[in-house]
């Protein structure tokens, strides 16, 4: 679990060289995200550029799809495509390495950030999976801002409705939204209770830039029969550089010169701690 601790903080040092050179991205909830999709495509799931088109395959959605930075790193680690290309290409003019998902590249089921729609159509993958009693599992991560979305909410009685014990959503609940701080934006109030009452199970993650609190949560979620599991991973916006965390104008910035010089210094020392253990 530490080479995957390691490995979240070195993919964050993929994300800012991919904003840097691209000069945008969406790098607050990038680094709030990194530990959920580690532990979802390198401990959880069922997926690989071998078995892509296999029907059996684990699907995912990335329905918080303005953090594509992280998503892309992600990817490029699981050897979808080569990182070097996605640094040097990011953002620019004719690249398929866009600033949302895109599902012309390999590995990303479906475009997304049009918030509010990933939770929908994975209950559509996971309701199919069932009809054709498939064993696949998907999985989908929401920005906690996106959950204010009313397509969430028929996504969530649909999954609950059809029994979907194969999905497993996860909101990324590090509390900031571009407006600022999501309970002053559109307050969640107890959003364990909240996704409860529409019949879901739901686990919340203490810390959910911690891959062990993580993968708990997530093997808990596979035992479970006749709901879908929501985790709510209580995460940082900006994690990893003291000068990003828990700051809602790092939502979507290019950092200056000063500003990149801290953050790098910031990860390797945070990488080689993971590394420590």
């Amino acid at each position: 679990m530490e080479n995957l601790k390691a490995l979240a903080y070195e993919l964050r040092e993929n994300v800012i060289d991919m904003i840097v050179e691209g000069k945008a991205g969406h790098i607050g909830g990038d680094m709030s995200v990194m530990e959920i999709l580690t532990e979802v495509y390198f401990d959880q799931m069922n997926i690989s550029p071998e078995n892509m088109d296999d029907p059996d395959r684990d699907k995912f959605i990335m329905s918080k799809g303005h953090s594509v930075e992280a998503y892309y790193a992600v990817l490029a680690a699981k050897g979808f495509f080569d990182i070097k290309e996605v640094i040097a290409t990011f953002s620019k003019f004719g690249s398929q390495f866009i600033g949302h998902p895109n599902n012309k590249l390999p590995g990303i089921e479906m475009n997304s950030g049009s918030l509010g729609h990933g939770l929908p159509v994975s209950v559509g993958m996971a309701l199919a999976g069932k009809m054709d009693k498939k064993d696949y599992r998907v999985y989908t991560v929401m920005g906690d801002g996106e959950v204010a979305e009313g397509s969430v909410w028929e996504g969530a009685m649909a999954a609950s409705h059809y029994k979907l014990d194969n999905l497993c959503a996860v909101v990324d609940r590090n509390r900031l939204q571009i407006s600022g701080n999501t309970e002053d934006v559109m307050a969640h109030d107890d959003l364990h209770e909240r996704w409860s009452s529409f019949g879901w199970n739901v686990i919340d993650v203490a810390d959910g830039n911690d891959i062990d609190q993580l993968k708990a949560a997530f093997d808990a979620a596979k035992e479970v029969k006749g709901k879908p599991t929501m985790l709510i991973a209580n995460t940082v916006k900006g994690k990893g550089s003291s000068i990003m965390e828990n700051k809602a104008n790092w939502h979507h910035k290019v950092p200056n010169a000063e500003e990149l010089e801290q953050i790098r210094k910031d990860l390797a020392e945070r990488k080689e701690a993971a590394r420590r253990g």
